[in-house]
């Protein structure tokens, strides 16, 4: 490959947003997701909602992808019932997202999912979430932090080899781990950090905290790598 490799990330889908004069449906994505991505080496380019048929088409131009952070994963998508701790559903948003994952998976694209997308992606290989967790978001609209350990032997704990202290806003986590996932990293009380494939079937990890909030670069850095392979 010639030049920065492109990294898809997936977006947010909101009926009404602001800016000027306009108050109109909107594709968009906090600009640290992009950023993160530009500051790793590679390109950024925007993925909106789109029809599931398309997903592999659009995978098949990228190098890499991010799933990022967003609203809770509807709990149909994994067999439960809503509890009434649980958001909205974005059912255009799951839908899209689940079948990049799907597609990726398939492509052996490298991927990476942030908070919302580690635990889609969780859900995409048969597992399920824990709909509400307390303790890892502390005041409604501010980031948090915790340290995570990672489990020795992963392909995380090959890229952070220490324990970290982590930006962190999420309520919901992983309960039972999708087929072929291996967990690479753990909170002090136990909750699933971060998530991974066997290295035999590709590069993809998961990590519940955000990246693009903090400086380390590591794991997005090793995302770019693998796509630039």
């Amino acid at each position: 490959m010639s030049g920065r490799p492109l990294i898809g990330v997936s977006t947010y889908l909101e009926t009404g947003a602001r800016w000027g004069v306009w108050e109109l449906e909107a594709a968009l994505l906090p600009a640290a997701y992009p950023r993160l991505v530009q500051r790793a080496g590679a390109l950024a380019v925007m993925l909106p909602p789109d029809a599931p048929e398309h997903a592999a088409a659009a995978v098949a131009r990228l190098d890499g992808l991010v799933i990022a952070g967003g609203p809770d994963v509807d709990p149909g998508r994994y067999g439960a019932e809503r509890s009434p701790r649980t958001g909205p559903p974005a059912h255009a948003r799951d839908a899209w997202e689940l079948a990049l994952i799907d597609a990726a998976l398939a492509a052996r694209v490298p991927l990476l999912g942030i908070c919302r997308g580690m635990q889609l992606l969780n859900v995409a290989l048969g597992g399920t979430l824990v709909q509400h967790l307390d303790g890892h978001a502390e005041l409604v609209g501010v980031f948090g932090g915790h340290p995570v350990k990672p489990v020795p032997g992963t392909l995380y704990a090959g890229i952070v080899p220490e324990e970290l202290m982590v930006p962190t806003y999420h309520h919901q986590a992983v309960e039972r781990l999708g087929e072929r996932l291996v967990p690479s990293a753990h909170a002090a009380d136990g909750t699933v950090e971060a998530v991974e494939l066997p290295a035999v079937e590709g590069w993809g990890l998961g990590v519940q905290w955000h990246p693009e909030m903090g400086e380390d670069l590591r794991v997005v850095r090793a995302l770019v790598g693998a796509a630039a392979g």
